[in-house]
């Protein structure tokens, strides 16, 4: 369905619809990228616990339009618009609060949302917690260096060594490399993900979500919102500055193996970050994406610990 946020017509899909159990409104990765069209390959089975909010942002998947206005592809933007599809769900639903999860990009959004207006949530969930981005992106390509030299990856070593990732940026060589350097090691999107042409493009193509036509918007859509300099501004910016405390409950999911958002650094953030609740939690065979890749696990802590305000499943408090 198609949702007017904040000027604009923004595509939701909305699983599991019982009234009696509380909304989680997923805010998904990227810039650009949606996470439903994973769920017919890594089904994450929340349904029983939650009326869950699939959410595709501005200029993303459902919600792409080539004529969105330049000027409101920002970061500020993109928290107004999580608020406004809070609110139209905490409306439509009719509960006070609701539970958010934001997934890498959509953590950094869905963590300043949390921050600015606790009234709105029960808990603040980050899968792939994003910290500060581009120090995530040096611990990364040293990381990468080092395996593919390991391995004796000529090919990929005088690739990566031709465009260095340095505290000023993400050369455009190496965002270019990046994708395939990443799931050729196994660090990407998810642990047994081998490249995006197989791991998400086809598995796009054959996604029984979308129409034909909303397969192609999909690809068009993470183009557009990838050309609005997003990125640049993102990846400087130091979340433990900008959001050192929440208040309300926070929970990182964090792949052992993710080095597309570092996990170390979201342990670090998570040890400064003052919340009346905090837990972190390790899942020993996933990367970036540890709810879709061993949801049996990410069950149980939402079951036991998220919806119930606790941390006794946490590896760090």
């Amino acid at each position: 369905m198609s949702v007017q946020i904040e000027g604009v017509a923004q595509g939701i899909v909305i699983t599991g619809a019982d009234p009696a159990r509380p909304v989680l409104l997923w805010v998904h990765g990227g810039p650009g990228m949606p996470d439903y069209v994973l769920t017919d390959g890594y089904p994450p089975a929340l349904e029983d616990l939650f009326t869950v909010a699939w959410w595709d942002q501005r200029g993303a998947g459902l919600s792409y339009d080539p004529a969105i206005p330049p000027e409101s592809m920002t970061i500020e933007q993109f928290v107004e618009d999580t608020l406004a599809v809070t609110d139209y769900l905490r409306e439509r639903f009719d509960q006070d609060r609701i539970f958010i999860l934001g997934h890498s990009w959509g953590s950094f959004i869905a963590i300043q949302a949390a921050a600015r207006s606790p009234e709105r949530y029960r808990a603040y969930i980050g899968m792939a917690q994003v910290v500060h981005q581009i120090e995530s992106e040096e611990i990364a390509y040293d990381y990468m260096l080092d395996a593919y030299r390991a391995r004796g990856n000529r090919r990929m070593v005088r690739a990566l060594e031709a465009a260095p990732v340095t505290a000023s940026g993400t050369p455009a060589a190496y965002l270019r490399l990046r994708d395939k350097a990443m799931h050729g090691l196994g660090v990407g999107t998810t642990r047994h993900m081998r490249s995006v042409v197989t791991g998400i493009f086809l598995r796009s193509v054959g996604f029984r979500g979308y129409s034909v036509r909303e397969k192609v918007d999909l690809w068009r859509g993470r183009a557009f919102s990838r050309s609005f300099g997003l990125w640049e501004q993102f990846i400087h910016i130091d979340l433990r500055e900008r959001v050192p405390s929440l208040e309300v409950p926070a929970y990182f999911l964090e792949g052992r193996f993710d080095y597309t958002c570092v996990t170390a650094l979201a342990e670090d953030y998570l040890r400064r970050l003052a919340a009346p609740v905090k837990g972190l939690y390790v899942f020993g065979d996933s990367a970036h994406s540890p709810v879709l890749e061993q949801p049996e696990l990410a069950h149980r802590i939402l079951a036991t610990d998220v919806l119930n305000g606790t941390t006794s499943l946490a590896d760090l408090r």
